[in-house]
C-alpha cells in the first residue's frame, strides 16, 4: 500500500516547484533588459573578434608610443588666453588649432595658428562656460563640426554636465559669432565626477568622458543617436589608469585615441571599426618622453595620429609638437 504525504510536505513540494519556476522567468526577464546599447555594443566586439586580426603592422605600437622629438612652435600671442584646457586641429583648415579657456571664461573658442599667433575669437550663442576643460571635433550633418566639453567639477557636486556642438567656422580669421550652440546635457549614473577629457569618434559618433582621479579615472559613454537639446545618462565603461587625466584626443581617421596627464602620453590603435570603447577596454602603451610643458591640459592629434600637439595654462605659453623622434 502506498504512503500518503503529509499535506504540509506536499505543499511544501509545491510551494518549491513554484519558486523555482519564478525564478526562472525572473531571471529570463532580467536578461532581457539589457540596453539596446549595451547589445549592440556586445555584437559589435564579437564582430570584431571574429574579423580583426591584427597584422603585425597593426599590433605594433603606434608613433607617439616611441620617443618623442618635441619641438616648441611659437607662444600663444593672445594674453587673455592664459587657462587653455583644450586643443584640437581644424577640420578645414590646415595648421590651424582650436582652443578653450576653462572656468570663468567666455563661452568662446580661439582659432590659433600652429605658430600660436591667433586668427580670431568665436563667441557661441546660447552657451555657458561653467567649467569648460576640453574641446573635440568631427562630422557633423552638415560639415565638420566643434563640441565644447563643460565637464569639469572640482569639488564633485554638479548635478549634470554639458556638451555644446557648433559648425566649425569656414573662415576662422577675425572672430565673431558662431552658429548658437546645440547642448546635450549629461549625467552620471553614479554620481558627480570632475573630468577633463572628451574623446568624439568621427566615425561613429559615440561621445567617451574620461574622469580625473589621483590614481585613475574612468570611462563613461553615451552611443548615437544623441538627444542634442535635451538630456541622456551616461553609461560607465571601466576604468582607465592614467593619474590625473588632463585631455585627449581622437585621430580624424579614427584610428589613434590619445589621453594625456600631466606627466604622460597614452595612446590606443584601434582595430579596424570596432567600438572606441572597446578600444579603450585594452592597456595603452605609454611614451618614454614625459611631458614637460608645465600644468599641460591639452592635446590634439593629427589626422593619422602621427603627431600631436600640446599647450599648458599660463600667459602666452608655447604650442608643441611631438612626433616620433628619427632614430
Amino acid at each position: 500500500m502506498a504512503r500518503r504525504r503529509h499535506p504540509a510536505v506536499a505543499a511544501a513540494a509545491a510551494l518549491i516547484v513554484v519558486l523555482v519556476v519564478v525564478a526562472g522567468v525572473v531571471k529570463l526577464g532580467r536578461q532581457s533588459e539589457r540596453s539596446a546599447a549595451i547589445q549592440a555594443e556586445i555584437a559589435d566586439l564579437k564582430k570584431s573578434e571574429a574579423t580583426t586580426r591584427p597584422s603585425n603592422a597593426a599590433a605594433s605600437a603606434p608613433p607617439l608610443c616611441q620617443k618623442l622629438a618635441v619641438a616648441r612652435l611659437g607662444r600663444v600671442t593672445d594674453g587673455n588666453l592664459n587657462e587653455l584646457s583644450g586643443l584640437v586641429a581644424s577640420r578645414r583648415t590646415p595648421h590651424l588649432l582650436w582652443g578653450i579657456d576653462d572656468s570663468g571664461a567666455p563661452p568662446v573658442l580661439s582659432a590659433i595658428r600652429d605658430d600660436g599667433s591667433v586668427a580670431g575669437n568665436w563667441t557661441v550663442p546660447g552657451a555657458e562656460n561653467v567649467d569648460w576643460e576640453d574641446i573635440a571635433a568631427g562630422p557633423g550633418p552638415d560639415g565638420p563640426v566643434i563640441y565644447a566639453a563643460d565637464i569639469g567639477d572640482n569639488n564633485a557636486v554638479r548635478a549634470s554636465i554639458d556638451i555644446y556642438r557648433v559648425p566649425e567656422p569656414v573662415n576662422a580669421v577675425g572672430g565673431g559669432d558662431t552658429a548658437p550652440g546645440q547642448r546635450l546635457r549629461l549625467h552620471y549614473p553614479d554620481g558627480a565626477h570632475d573630468a577633463e577629457t572628451l574623446l568624439v569618434d568621427p566615425k561613429r559618433g559615440t561621445l567617451v568622458v574620461v574622469t580625473k582621479g589621483l590614481a585613475g579615472g574612468n570611462a563613461y559613454a553615451l552611443s548615437p543617436p544623441l538627444p542634442w537639446g535635451g538630456t541622456a545618462t551616461l553609461r560607465k565603461i571601466g576604468p582607465i589608469s592614467i593619474p590625473l587625466a588632463t585631455g585627449g584626443d581622437v585621430s580624424r581617421d579614427g584610428s589613434t585615441i590619445a589621453v594625456r596627464g600631466y606627466f604622460s602620453l597614452s595612446v590606443w590603435k584601434r582595430r579596424g571599426g570596432e567600438p572606441i570603447t572597446t578600444t579603450l577596454r585594452r592597456t595603452p602603451c605609454v611614451s618614454p618622453t614625459g611631458l614637460d610643458d608645465g600644468q599641460g591640459e591639452s592635446l590634439a592629434l593629427s589626422t593619422g595620429g602621427t603627431t600631436a600637439w600640446t599647450t599648458a595654462e599660463g600667459v602666452h605659453p608655447y604650442i608643441r609638437k611631438l612626433t616620433a623622434a628619427k632614430r
